[in-house]
């Protein structure tokens, strides 16, 4: 005989949005369980630079988007969660950098002096200069001009650390999950040998939810994946530096994130337009050949000659949009007992929170108090890509 669980809200997927999710619900009074059939923020999660982007990079064109108006507020939500005091307490969560910057190489600097003046991002950035410069910048021979955005940078493997904490004895690792029906109505999940029956059964399990729905006989809603091609970088000479750099098109040229190693070395993961088409189509090999023609023109003065290279290939997970342009918002999909979202960033993962809460609230959902869960198996914790590819 199967075991049978009863929860108010079943989660399927334990990234950072399904474990935000998860523990905004749980200080609500509700009772979850979240499943993961791999290991806590090992798809995207772990695979992303880790800014809480407040929407500046959007503004390039220098008119203000849909995605950076929807995102503009994500930074104030997530720095009140960090210092302990907002919708969840992140207070023993890393902060890699307390901002973000943009970065303009000599030829752009003219044309972006005006665009920081413009009524499109006032009050977004401020111009940094000398000792203010972020340190792999502080070298004579940087020209251009440095803005320092109010936006932040988190160690993923700790936020997903502290946000498993959150979840309490509600995790759990489950790898063959089918649906739980009665009377055509879709009423829980078997997972593994456990019938677990909710309220509502939440699916943000990034790309692996188009194989969800496909198990529960659905189509929609559509998913649509858009690859990049990340370049990691690891060595003895390199400085902290968390900034976009700006190239001539809506996009940054490149966009450097600085993470710990565990053997004390910084490594620089590098995102931007140099992962996208172009370095999409390209092998590991080129893309490498030109992450290093890149980093030797922008920053000749850091020594990369005993560096350790690498190339991540990431798949971001949402939904499907005409021209597979990207979502300005968290997404969320109705069906019954059934939500179905992306966060579409690793920002939005409140955002996503917040509809489905509202979803809740909308159907008179509350908390049942039901039994407590039995002692549950716990899937790992993911772990970063620098640690697997550049040992």
């Amino acid at each position: 005989m199967p075991s049978v669980i009863s929860t108010d809200v079943l989660i399927v997927g334990a990234g950072v949005a399904g474990l935000w999710l998860n523990a905004r619900l749980r200080r609500q009074g509700f009772s979850t369980v979240l499943v993961e059939s791999a290991s806590l923020g090992g798809g995207q999660s772990v695979k992303s630079q880790g800014i809480i982007h407040g929407g500046a990079k959007y503004a390039l064109h220098g008119a203000l988007t849909g995605a950076s108006e929807a995102i503009a507020d994500m930074p104030r939500r997530w720095r009140q969660a960090l210092s302990g005091d907002g919708e969840l307490d992140l207070s023993g969560v890393r902060l890699l950098s307390e901002a973000h910057y943009l970065w303009s190489p000599g030829t752009l600097a003219g044309n972006l002096t005006s665009f920081f003046a413009s009524k499109a991002v006032r009050g977004r950035v401020d111009q940094v200069k000398g000792e203010q410069l972020p340190e792999a910048l502080q070298d004579k021979r940087f020209k251009g001009k440095v803005y320092r955005l109010a936006e932040l940078v988190v160690d993923v493997p700790s936020l997903i650390a502290r946000l498993a904490e959150l979840a309490g004895d509600g995790l759990l690792a489950g790898q063959r999950i089918e649906p739980l029906r009665e009377r055509d109505e879709l009423v829980g999940l078997m997972v593994d040998d456990r019938e677990i029956r909710a309220q509502r059964i939440v699916l943000s399990a990034g790309a692996g939810t188009a194989d969800l729905l496909a198990a529960l006989g659905l189509d929609q809603p559509a998913m649509q994946r858009r690859p990049l091609h990340m370049v990691l970088v690891k060595g003895p000479s390199l400085k902290p530096l968390y900034a976009h750099c700006l190239g001539g098109g809506p996009k940054p040229r490149i966009t450097v994130t600085t993470h710990p190693a565990a053997d004390g070395q910084w490594v620089w993961y590098l995102g931007g337009d140099i992962a996208e088409a172009d370095g999409v189509a390209r092998d590991s090999a080129a893309q490498i050949a030109t992450a290093q023609k890149e980093l030797g023109q922008l920053l000749p003065w850091i020594d990369l000659s005993t560096a350790q290279w690498a190339t991540l290939r990431v798949d971001r997970a949402e939904p499907l949009q005409s021209g597979l342009t990207r979502p300005d918002n968290a997404f969320l999909a109705e069906q019954n007992r059934l939500l179905v979202g992306w966060p579409t960033k690793l920002a939005l993962a409140p955002d996503f929170a917040d509809r489905v809460i509202a979803s809740l609230q909308r159907d008179g959902i509350v908390p049942s108090h039901p039994a407590p869960l039995p002692d549950l198996p716990k899937p790992p914790m993911g772990v970063p890509a620098w640690e697997q590819l550049l040992p």
